[in-house]
């Protein structure tokens, strides 16, 4: 088995009901001033956020932990179909601002029966371990927390 395989089979989805209509739980992912304010694990912080929502746009952050490590990422938008789905890819930098491995993630929002529900599926593909995976599960769990928090804000 190749290595693009082997990280085409490690993959993470996650599911969340929202009580809240699609296109603002889209705007949620679509506004850089809805991103940056939900859009981290617990505890974190973004003091830097830059978004170029559009095909071939960068979406960059950086990450602070409680203990103050700063983390930065990169993402590059794939595909953009509104209030439907975004593909994106999704990778660390280190301190050069070099990316590491690269992650391919697709958000889809589907309705979710009457009410004005949403049902968001995350799926995020290419992980180089079970580690790096069950790491950013734990992370998305708690960043899609925080998006249903700020929704009922």
């Amino acid at each position: 088995m190749s290595q693009t395989q082997a990280t085409e089979e490690i993959s993470l989805t996650l599911t969340r009901v929202f009580d809240a209509p699609r296109s603002l739980v889209y705007r949620m992912w679509s506004e850089p001033e809805h991103l940056a304010a939900w859009c981290y694990p617990k505890d974190f912080t973004v003091p830097e956020a830059q978004m170029d929502f559009r095909v071939g746009g960068v979406n960059s952050a950086t990450l602070r932990s409680p203990g103050g490590e700063d983390y930065r990422m990169r993402s590059v938008y794939k595909e953009i179909l509104p209030g439907e789905r975004l593909v994106f890819t999704h990778c660390w930098l280190d301190e050069d601002g070099k990316p590491g491995h690269e992650t391919l993630v697709t958000v889809t929002f589907e309705d979710a029966g009457a009410g004005g529900k949403t049902r968001l599926t995350f799926h995020q593909t290419r992980f180089e371990s079970e580690a790096s995976r069950d790491s950013h599960a734990e992370g998305w769990g708690e960043t899609l927390d925080h998006l249903e928090a700020h929704l009922n804000a």
